[in-house]
C-alpha cells in the first residue's frame, strides 16, 4: 500500500505552537449549538440502547458495509501505521479511552506497546471485547481489517500472529467514562506513555467545554511526555446505530485543536480530512487526527 492518502497535509506543530487559536470563552462562529445538555444521549440511553452488532454492522462491515465507511475504516487504519509504525510512537503502555466493541484501533500500536488497555463505558461492549480476546463462539471475525493492517506492514499472509499479539498485549478491559477527573476509576493505573481515543470524545461529552474537560481527564492518565493520539469527527451532531439515534457535540477543528493545547498538549501532527459517513446525519463533516505531546512542565 502506498501511504496515508492526504498524509501530506499533517502540519507539524513545535512546543507552544498555535496555542491562540481561540481565546478563553471564544467559540468558532459556524459551530452548531443546537445540541442542548437536557436533551443529549446520556450513558443511561447508551447502557440501554446501544447494540454492538448494530453498530458494527453499520460502521465495519469492511467487506460488505456501505463504501464510505469501508474507506473510513481503512483511513483510520492508514493513519494509525503511520503512527505506531516503523519510527513512530513506542513505550510500555497505552490506554484505550472509548474503545467501544472494537480492537481495529489497537492493531498498529500493539507491535509498539508492551502493555496495552481498552476501555468502555457500556457493559455490553466491554462484552464484546472480551468475547475477541477470549476467541469465545460468536466473537466478531475482525479477520479482514486484521489482514488490511498486515497489509500495511509488509505481512497480510500473518494475520493470525497479528491476531495471537494483540490478545498476549491486551492485559485488561475496564469502564471508563471520560467525565471523571479519573476516567478510569475506580481503577488507579500509573501514568501511560500513549492514551488513544477515536470517534468516541464527541459522543461522550454533551458540550465544547464538557469536551475540554475531558481532555484535561485523559491527559491526567499520562506521563509527562507521553502521547495523545486522537481522532474526531467534526460538526457531527448524532449518529445512528440499528434504529437508534445517538447524539454528539459538534465539534469545529479549531476547537478541537485549542482544547488540546489548552489540556496541557503541544500538538506534533495533525490531518484535517473531508471525509464523512454516509449515516451521520449531518453534512460537511470530517476527521480531525491529531497526534500531541503532554508538556513536561507549566
Amino acid at each position: 500500500m502506498g501511504g496515508v492518502r492526504g498524509w501530506d497535509k499533517i502540519l507539524g506543530a513545535g512546543p507552544g505552537a498555535s496555542r491562540a487559536l481561540i481565546r478563553p470563552g471564544q467559540t468558532g462562529r459556524h459551530t452548531l449549538r443546537a445540541t442542548m445538555e437536557g436533551s443529549f444521549t446520556g450513558g443511561d440511553e447508551y447502557q440501554k440502547h446501544f447494540l454492538p452488532r448494530d453498530y458494527l454492522a453499520t460502521f465495519y462491515s469492511f467487506d460488505s458495509g456501505p463504501v464510505p465507511e469501508a474507506e473510513m475504516l481503512k483511513f483510520n487504519l492508514e493513519c494509525l501505521h503511520k503512527t505506531f509504525g516503523p519510527g513512530g510512537l513506542q513505550g510500555d503502555t497505552l490506554i484505550d479511552i472509548g474503545s467501544g466493541p472494537t480492537i481495529y484501533q489497537v492493531l498498529a500500536a500493539c507491535e509498539s506497546f508492551k502493555d496495552i488497555t481498552l476501555s468502555d463505558f457500556t457493559d455490553r461492549n466491554r462484552e464484546e471485547l472480551e468475547k475477541w480476546l477470549k476467541k469465545e463462539p460468536g466473537a466478531y471475525d475482525w479477520t479482514p481489517a486484521v489482514r488490511f493492517a498486515c497489509e500495511l506492514e509488509g505481512n497480510s499472509d500473518r494475520w493470525w500472529e497479528k491476531e495471537e499479539k494483540l490478545r498476549a498485549v491486551v492485559k485488561r478491559v475496564l469502564k471508563c467514562d471520560a467525565n471523571l477527573g479519573n476516567p478510569l476509576a475506580p481503577v488507579v493505573l500509573p501514568p501511560a506513555d500513549c492514551v488513544l481515543t477515536l470517534l468516541a470524545m464527541e459522543c461522550a461529552c454533551c458540550s465544547l467545554d464538557a469536551y475540554r474537560a475531558a481532555l484535561r481527564n485523559l491527559a491526567s492518565l499520562l506521563k509527562p511526555g507521553g502521547h495523545l493520539v486522537t481522532v474526531v469527527t467534526l460538526r457531527l451532531k448524532s449518529y445512528m446505530v440499528g434504529k437508534r439515534q445517538f447524539s454528539c457535540v459538534p465539534l469545529e477543528k479549531e476547537e478541537v485543536e485549542q482544547a488540546v493545547l489548552d489540556a496541557g498538549f503541544d500538538i506534533e501532527q495533525l490531518l484535517h480530512s473531508p471525509r464523512s459517513y454516509t449515516v451521520s446525519l449531518a453534512a460537511n463533516t470530517g476527521l480531525c487526527f491529531i497526534v500531541a505531546r503532554k508538556r513536561r512542565g507549566p
